[in-house]
């Protein structure tokens, strides 16, 4: 449901109005987002742009299975086909009464900021990882999740003799399509289920966390643990090819303070005005795009069940 009315209220920020001064406020360091932060990233200078994929390989022949000098040669040809990085906007308005600002020991808007990238960072990994919310109309455009569920590149859990083999399961659907697994996307409960495993005849940990300041691996590939809370299914993890996954970036985030004008609902009624109610506005905004590129190989030339990525699925689903 659409939302026009919410704001911050002097009850909501009343811990950052102190009637003794405290000098900290605790909070949790916001996440980033893992779209962000791994997918290749492509600078868009239009709303829409395109990009050609490999879809016909060409053919080699030999000329001749007699060993006539003069026999003729054979042609063949490449083909491409087209993916399209469709912009959509991502924006939210936060508004917050001046008295509140003003009343404020601390900066209330270099606190809101950090919170709004983590609630941009979320929606995005939400869209591109596991398809929710998703703004983007083409089969290409939907999350890495649901498509590879589509094309058969997914495992149940249970699968394999424990949970380090389903996950080599995963890798394997991958293997299979003609591509490699360089980056797992994994709940952060996933963590704590990969510590707990055992070998079967020492009782020795098999995995272990790296030491601070170096990346997590699993099978030699970094995982990237994906805390902003984008998991709206039963999908434990996500593996495949990075590269593969395009973020296009028309805007950056940007934020913008006003002091006058009004917020409006869907049915064009005045909700608040700032300046007759005292009131100041946040607005932040991003433009992106999403696709996921899946040329064609020779391990797999299938596009309706060949994908860079696979999907280990809870075996609750």
């Amino acid at each position: 449901m659409a939302t026009y009315n919410s704001a911050i209220s002097r009850t909501e920020a009343a811990s950052l109005i102190p009637e003794e001064a405290s000098g900290t406020i605790v909070q949790g360091l916001p996440t980033a987002s893992a779209a962000l932060s791994t997918f290749r990233t492509v600078r868009l200078t239009r709303a829409q742009q395109r990009l050609p994929v490999l879809s016909v390989l060409p053919t080699a022949y030999w000329v001749s299975t007699s060993g006539d000098d003069t026999a003729l040669k054979q042609t063949s040809d490449i083909q491409w086909g087209n993916i399209f990085l469709d912009v959509r906007e991502l924006a939210v308005i936060v508004p917050i009464p001046l008295a509140v600002l003003d009343d404020a020991d601390f900066d209330i808007w270099g606190e809101v900021t950090p919170r709004l990238i983590e609630a941009f960072g979320s929606k995005l990994d939400a869209a591109t990882l596991v398809d929710a919310d998703n703004p983007w109309p083409e089969t290409y455009q939907q999350g890495i999740s649901r498509q590879a569920f589509d094309a058969g590149n997914f495992v149940t859990e249970g699968t394999g003799v424990d949970f380090a083999d389903d996950v080599a399961l995963t890798f394997g659907k991958v293997e299979e399509d003609g591509f490699d697994v360089d980056t797992i996307y994994a709940r952060r409960r996933v963590r704590s289920r990969l510590r707990r495993l055992r070998a079967a005849t020492t009782n020795e940990p098999i995995y272990q966390d790296i030491a601070a300041g170096s990346p997590p691996t699993l099978y030699g590939e970094p995982i990237t643990w994906v805390s902003n809370d984008p998991w709206v299914n039963n999908y434990e993890l996500i593996a495949g090819e990075r590269d593969a996954a395009i973020l296009g970036i028309r805007q950056d985030f940007s934020f913008q303070i006003f002091t006058e004008g009004v917020i409006s609902d869907d049915s064009g009624n005045v909700v608040l005005n700032l300046m007759q109610q005292d009131a100041a506005a946040m607005r932040a905004v991003g433009r992106f795009a999403f696709a996921v590129a899946n040329p064609i190989n020779r391990q797999n030339s299938n596009n309706s069940t060949r994908f860079p990525f696979a999907v280990l699925v809870n075996s609750g689903s």
